[in-house]
């Protein structure tokens, strides 16, 4: 008797320790699983969150018209959408064309403009080994680089057909979706993923808020100041360096380029100024933005969001590196609330 109950001793161990290798080899799976999934759609889920914050956006605008108007929740985000499309229609409607003209004169004066500065470049010793270096086989590396940053899953017009349907999706019934993160949630813990949750959203609104405060700043005080000095297709330059503005740290610098490529087209003191312009709006604007910024978003190290776009950027492409500070934060808020909190 007592062989038999040491037999069965033995054989519940060795089920006890297949299960637990089957269960660790069923958990590894499942990562294995999620991580290729994740991979693939990588882009969809940057997608999903861009339309997040576009559902962020209406939301805090619906807000602040339920604040002023006493209406109803309904009838606030009712008006919150209507007004958005309105406003982004009729500047469609009146500048769209305009714009749309200096788009093309600008496509087509560009190449001209960066032969004539190769040309300059080209008079000066330390100049032709800076062509040295980016031509060859660093140009078709670059180029294919700048590609890999451009690009997008649907191409741009298709992604941002998704992008807003997804936000007005989630703007019509954001508790669908947030009480369907917390089902994954065990019980628990379901206070904690609530907490979580908004102060995911409280970040993003001050996120957003920031931004686009910053975006309207600096196109106004570009487009301003460079037709002050004479700098042909104003508008279009003011535009581009509002939306590069979505792009801290890179975005400044991206957005100098073009106009201090025309600058130089009618004389070098001009490329100056117009240089000056751009260093000293975007310094206004960051001493006004950013107290604003920081005040509801994390404090973000300027290096680590500078690699995670770098990365984001690698990964997929323009959504990437518009979307690595949001996501940055996220994660941040994450590993603060589920781990340091924790160890502290």
């Amino acid at each position: 008797m007592a062989a038999e109950k040491d037999t069965d001793k033995i054989i519940k161990k060795e089920l006890t320790y297949i299960q637990k290798v089957w269960h660790t080899v069923a958990i590894v799976a499942l990562l294995v699983g999620v991580i290729l999934v994740a991979r693939v759609a990588f882009n969809v889920l940057l997608m999903m969150l861009a339309g997040s914050l576009i559902a962020v956006y209406f939301h805090g605008f619906g807000d602040i018209i339920q604040r002023r108007t006493r209406w109803s929740r309904t009838w606030a985000m009712t008006a919150s959408l209507i007004i958005s499309f309105l406003v982004l229609g009729g500047l469609l409607w009146f500048m769209g064309a305009k714009i749309q003209v200096q788009i093309a004169q600008l496509s087509s004066t560009l190449p001209h403009t960066v032969s004539t500065f190769k040309a300059k470049l080209g008079e000066t010793p330390v100049g032709q080994k800076i062509l040295e270096s980016v031509s060859g086989g660093n140009s078709d590396s670059l180029m294919t680089t700048v590609q890999t940053f451009l690009g997008t899953s649907f191409g741009v017009l298709g992604d941002i057909y998704i992008i807003l349907l997804l936000g007005v999706f989630f703007t019509a019934s954001p508790s669908i979706y947030k009480k369907g993160i917390l089902l994954l949630v065990p019980k628990p813990k379901k206070e904690l993923g609530e907490h979580i949750m908004d102060r995911i959203s409280i970040s993003l609104k001050g996120w957003l808020k920031g931004m686009m405060v910053s975006i309207v700043l600096i196109t106004v005080l570009i487009s301003v100041a460079l037709t002050i000095i004479g700098i042909p297709m104003t508008m279009v330059l003011g535009l581009i360096t509002g939306i590069l503005e979505l792009v801290p740290n890179l975005g400044s610098l991206l957005a100098m380029i073009p106009g201090v490529l025309l600058a130089l087209t009618i004389s070098t003191n001009t490329a100056i100024v117009v240089a000056l312009v751009y260093i000293v709006s975007q310094t206004i604007t960051a001493n006004i933005v950013t107290p604003l910024i920081q005040k509801k978003i994390i404090n973000l190290p300027p290096a680590l969001t500078l690699v995670s776009q770098l990365i984001m950027g690698t990964l997929s492409g323009a959504l990437g590196i518009i979307l690595a500070v949001p996501l940055l934060a996220i994660i941040i808020i994450l590993i603060d609330e589920l781990y340091v909190k924790k160890i502290n």
